[in-house]
């Protein structure tokens, strides 16, 4: 059974840091790009980052210079680190597989954690 899921969620001030893991089982882990994505209230899901499996990464606009990605195989984990958070950061974070990363682009989703997301909120 395909499972994903994102952690390590919580309240954090402005300025203020976060790191969110993704705990993937049951399929190729090293095989696929793995992607961040988050939903904020009332709004569309949108990507954030994501990582490839030759470990190049791309940010959007909004979190670049912020936020890392980083991947360990040998854990079949992924992580977000979220620094400088800002109130716009509120949202629910999801990781998936995706079938590709890079050239400023996140691929189609293969498997997803829509049902196990990490909430994260940023507020004084």
């Amino acid at each position: 059974e395909v499972q994903l899921q994102a952690s390590g969620g919580g309240l954090a001030q402005p300025g203020g840091s976060l790191r969110l893991s993704c705990a993937a089982s049951g399929f190729a882990f090293d095989a696929f790009a793995i992607a961040w994505f988050r939903q904020a209230p009332g709004k569309e899901r949108e990507g954030v980052s994501c990582i490839n499996i030759f470990d190049g990464t791309h940010y959007t606009a909004s979190v670049k210079d912020r936020f890392t990605v980083s991947r360990d195989n040998a854990k079949n984990t992924a992580h977000l680190q979220m620094n400088s958070l800002k109130p716009e950061d509120t949202a629910v974070y999801y990781c998936a597989a995706v079938t590709m990363c890079g050239l400023g682009a996140i691929g189609k989703v293969y498997f997803d954690s829509w049902g196990q997301g990490a909430e994260v909120t940023v507020s004084s």
